[in-house]
């Protein structure tokens, strides 16, 4: 296995984070147990969680296989660096959502509880909910019927200093460790980093973002942010939801037939993808893993597996080196915004 500083932190983490979206929902938790295994013999010590991870009816699932796991064995326990995160709603109730100290506090004892465990190593924040607080009191809630991933229509208003009190009490009583960021706009990043080091308090270590050979918008922005402020990269989606992983192959046998109006419309180039791959010998899941660790920003891409098979077959990416002619190739496959903003659109 390979590691990496998490950021600018001292604490150092496996170039694969194991993701565990899958825990509970197409994965048994006797099958969550083996993976979780494997990936621990392997050298993977980063595992990702989500508190709303699981069923409808039951959220908080796949945190409670992990914690099942964790009891087992304590000393799985100091073996891993554990992140999960808040604020998706986790509940019908106007508070149990976003990022409000209310809901920080309550999320993480309930997160603590099911993980088995008296600390939280990397606390994500899920989205981003800092804004300005002077309307804060006048809005009106209507809340739709809960969606599991989606914050409500409103506003982002609670204040970035009401946020940050609560992450700073939560890191003060030990019970997080490393305060971070998901799916952040630049400027979010800018923000809170900016706010966190007023108040003397060490801002977020990484930030988790979608990012694929498919889908490189975060390259205008997000990723020279990180840069400047030294987060870490957390990719989540590094396979584009199957597509970079073959997906030619299993739609002609009959397998993820979900995917097949994207097949379709991304056809030619994933027929020039697949047919590169072939030509270099590796699998493309493995390419496309290998094309974001190449990245210097990147720390570790989230592997969510449903299978024993996928987790073995992950690590392979750690091994390729992709020479500059293929790096060229795959960005005329799969071309992204054209560099950093703004001169990717500006003079």
């Amino acid at each position: 296995m390979q590691y990496a500083h998490l950021g600018r932190t001292g604490v150092v983490v496996s170039r694969l984070c194991l993701g565990t979206m899958n825990f509970g929902t197409q994965t048994s938790e006797k099958d969550s147990f083996a993976i979780m295994d494997k990936a621990l013999d392997d050298g993977i010590n980063f595992f990702d969680c989500a508190n709303v991870y699981g069923i409808p009816e039951r959220q908080g699932l796949s945190e409670e296989i992990i914690g099942n796991w964790l009891s087992q064995d304590s000393r799985r326990r100091d073996q891993i660096v554990l992140a999960t995160k808040v604020h998706c709603p986790m509940g019908h109730g106007v508070n149990e959502r976003g990022l409000s100290a209310y809901h920080i506090r309550q999320a993480c004892e309930d997160s603590l509880r099911r993980l088995k465990t008296d600390r939280i190593d990397v606390y994500f924040m899920h989205h981003a909910d800092g804004g300005e607080a002077t309307a804060a009191g006048k809005q009106n809630f209507n809340l739709p019927e809960r969606d599991l991933y989606h914050p409500p229509h409103r506003k982002r208003s609670t204040p970035w200093e009401e946020v940050l009190q609560a992450l700073e009490l939560l890191v003060h009583q030990g019970k997080v460790l490393y305060v971070a960021s998901s799916n952040f706009a630049a400027w979010n990043i800018a923000q809170i980093c900016e706010k966190s080091l007023a108040r003397n308090f060490l801002p977020p270590v990484c930030e988790q973002s979608v990012y694929n050979l498919n889908n490189r918008t975060i390259e205008l922005e997000v990723i020279p942010a990180c840069r400047e402020y030294g987060l870490g990269l957390v990719p989540w989606s590094p396979l584009g939801g199957g597509l970079l992983a073959g997906v030619l192959e299993k739609a002609e046998s009959g397998r993820r037939a979900d995917l097949d109006e994207v097949v379709e419309k991304y056809r030619t180039q994933l027929e020039a993808y697949e047919a590169l791959c072939i030509e270099l010998g590796e699998k493309p899941a493995d390419v496309a893993l290998a094309w974001l660790l190449k990245n210097p920003v990147v720390t570790s891409p989230i592997v969510g597996p449903r299978t024993m098979e996928q987790i073995t077959g992950s690590l392979r990416a750690l091994e390729i080196k992709l020479d500059q002619p293929t790096l060229t190739r795959l960005d005329e496959i799969w071309p992204g915004p054209g560099g950093e903003a703004p001169q990717a659109y500006a003079w």
